[in-house]
């Protein structure tokens, strides 16, 4: 890949690092809005709050990535977590982000909340759908999102701030406790991912601490 498309696909990913969380961020405080009358759907608040979480969970895919580059400098055993933790994450991804077009879809096709959870209800009863993309599938994205984090904590000390790891821990057990604590949750995230995107990948300027920690663990 030549200098220009890696310094480009560096900025995007840097972006994408303060993005993603931001558009959870969105999705919760819509969500909040659209409950204010005691019931969620259909309308333009869910239409509009399910659109932003699918684009934050496609931003993420970028995020992953970009976490797995950081890790490149890293002993054999290192890489090979970094690459299976970014495929457990990239599985959850894409099951949330299922998640979400399903929802969408069933917001899209029903005239009121009662019919909504009629088609939720027919749509989780095909076998499969439910674990996939509502239990087990999303819960994937998280532990994978965790060991990566984890990875660099270990990998760059004093470059990845020691309290990422438990800002993602904290802020995915608020969402897991109650949605309504989604806000709070993707702010946990932006906290503990945003100063990522900031950081020099490894080969430019500033960089090279990272290589010396990784071979220093080998």
């Amino acid at each position: 890949m030549s200098k220009s498309l890696t310094a480009s696909r560096d900025v995007y990913t840097g972006m994408a690092f303060a993005a993603a969380p931001l558009f959870l961020l969105a999705y919760g405080v819509i969500r909040l809005l659209d409950g204010l009358d005691g019931s969620r759907g259909p309308g333009v608040a869910w239409t509009t709050g399910h659109a932003a979480f699918l684009i934050g969970l496609l931003i993420f895919g970028p995020v992953v990535l970009g976490m797995r580059r950081m890790v490149a400098a890293g002993t054999t055993g290192l890489r090979f977590t970094a690459t299976l933790s970014t495929v457990i994450a990239l599985l959850g991804v894409s099951a949330t982000a299922g998640q979400a077009v399903i929802d969408l879809a069933v917001g899209l096709s029903a005239a009121d909340r009662p019919e909504m959870n009629h088609l939720f209800q027919q749509v989780q009863g095909y076998p499969g759908v439910t674990p996939a993309f509502y239990t087990v599938g999303p819960v994937l994205f998280y532990v994978g999102l965790l060991a990566l984090v984890v990875l660099l904590a270990v990998v760059t000390p004093g470059r990845v701030s020691g309290w990422s790891p438990a800002l993602v821990v904290l802020g995915t057990a608020l969402m897991a406790v109650n949605l309504d604590l989604i806000p709070v949750g993707a702010v946990c995230y932006w906290l503990a991912l945003a100063p990522l995107g900031r950081r020099p990948a490894l080969g430019t300027p500033g960089g090279e601490g990272m290589a010396k920690n990784a071979h220093a663990l080998a």
